[in-house]
């Protein structure tokens, strides 16, 4: 909770990765609130009430996890509304005509989106969502301490620098800066 209020003012991108990350974690500790309590809520360094606030952040992902049925994949609809928040954005940005560096950076990207859509197995994602499956996955075999080719980590990269600039414009939209 204290993590996901800083990450969506400050990152949109790494809030969203931190959301997919907690929902897996919920998923890692069966939905069962005492185990978030003990492998979770236990490491933070905050006052009993703050730890409380936190728990009950939990349990309310929880049952909307359960009542959206995403309980073994999937992501709930608050993490799915980002998604959507950022493909609109980023429809507008590239509609733009005071956005060349953004249209260059999507082009750039647009051969990696291309190639992981046809790995993806025919599912049909948005675009920004492709981007942030990759990034995702690669995070995943980071923490498993997998190999990642060469390949895949120029992928990676420019993928990262794509979802940070539009993450920039978010927020510059957000705080109502962005002039389209």
């Amino acid at each position: 909770m204290i993590i996901a209020k800083r990450k969506r003012k400050e990152n949109i991108a790494e809030y969203l990765l931190y959301m997919w990350q907690v929902e897996d974690l919920i998923r890692a500790n069966k939905f069962d609130m005492d185990s978030i309590r003990r492998t979770v809520i236990a490491h933070y360094a905050q006052p009993a009430a703050v730890k409380e606030e936190i728990a009950q952040w939990y349990q309310e992902l929880i049952d909307m996890m359960r009542s959206e049925g995403v309980m073994e994949k999937g992501h709930i609809q608050l993490n799915k509304n980002v998604i959507i928040a950022l493909t609109d954005l980023h429809l507008r940005l590239l509609r733009s005509t005071k956005e060349m560096v953004y249209g260059a950076a999507y082009y750039k990207t647009l051969p990696f989106i291309v190639q992981l859509r046809a790995k993806s197995g025919g599912e049909e994602l948005p675009e920004i969502e492709t981007c942030f499956n990759a990034l995702y996955g690669y995070l995943i075999l980071k923490m498993q301490h997998k190999e990642v080719s060469p390949e895949t980590m120029e992928g990676i990269k420019q993928i990262t620098a794509f979802l940070a600039l539009l993450s920039e414009k978010y927020r510059a939209d957000m705080n109502n800066e962005l002039d389209l």
